[in-house]
């Protein structure tokens, strides 16, 4: 069992009670640590404010992570309220639903900008604003997928993002390593969340990951959400700059 209690993190990225960053939040709730959320608009604040307060968040306060004055603002209610941090969760991605499809060649240079300042740099970002808050060290995750190494069908654009991404785990854990920040990604396999709807035949991928993976079964939320939280523990003490995959053993078949 793990046990965080007195630990103190940012989750970043809960869109409703599907999300994988949801799942996380209550690991993490369950070890008994202490949590501060966000939503990006007021939209989303109405699905995501009854899940924070379901787990007794202690910050529920917008943030939209690619406007720089929101971004600063949640980060000084976090020091604020918490003082101190021990980690950082950050389950954020977009990419426009068409730039999903078709042939990658055709993605347009907005729609790749985008993808890429939401779904990796953004992690970047957010790190640079958490470092201060990890006086004690603390620990740094995000998530990512198979598409990041290997062409997915109706992944596209998501997938360059991905990369990137794992690339941003790597060069983050290098920087922050002397002050004992680790950062590291859980690649988890094809589950059923709001960012996955944008993927067309999305449910064909579920079903042929089922019949080709090693375990012939699906992931669910609940095991990402406890190997993050191990991620995020005093447990994983020497894991950095690591791609840990939660996908029934996907990644080592062809």
């Amino acid at each position: 069992m793990i046990d965080l209690n007195g630990k103190k993190y940012v989750v970043m990225g809960i869109a409703n009670k599907m999300s994988l960053a949801w799942f996380i939040t209550q690991s993490l709730k369950k070890a008994g640590a202490q949590v501060a959320v966000n939503f990006l608009n007021e939209k989303m604040e109405k699905r995501v404010r009854p899940l924070a307060e379901e787990v007794n968040a202690e910050i529920i306060q917008q943030c939209d992570v690619t406007n720089a004055d929101e971004l600063k603002s949640f980060f000084e209610t976090v020091k604020e309220k918490f003082g101190q941090i021990d980690g950082l969760v950050h389950a954020i991605a977009y990419a426009e639903r068409e730039d999903l499809e078709g042939r990658f060649i055709d993605t347009s240079r907005e729609g790749f900008l985008k993808a890429m300042d939401i779904s990796a740099y953004s992690l970047v970002d957010v790190a640079k604003h958490a470092e201060p808050l990890m006086t004690n060290g603390g620990s740094i995750v995000t998530l990512s997928y198979l598409g990041a190494v290997r062409v997915v069908e109706n992944y596209n654009v998501m997938g360059v993002a991905k990369a990137a991404l794992e690339a941003s785990v790597r060069y983050l854990a290098a920087d922050m390593g002397p002050n004992n920040i680790r950062v590291n990604a859980i690649s988890a396999g094809p589950i059923k969340t709001l960012s996955a709807s944008g993927i067309r035949d999305f449910r064909s991928m579920l079903g042929k990951a089922e019949e080709q993976n090693p375990l012939r079964q699906n992931i669910d939320g609940e095991s990402v959400g406890d190997t993050a939280s191990f991620l995020l523990s005093p447990l994983a003490k020497h894991i950095t700059g690591d791609v840990l995959y939660v996908d029934c053993g996907a990644q080592i078949i062809k």
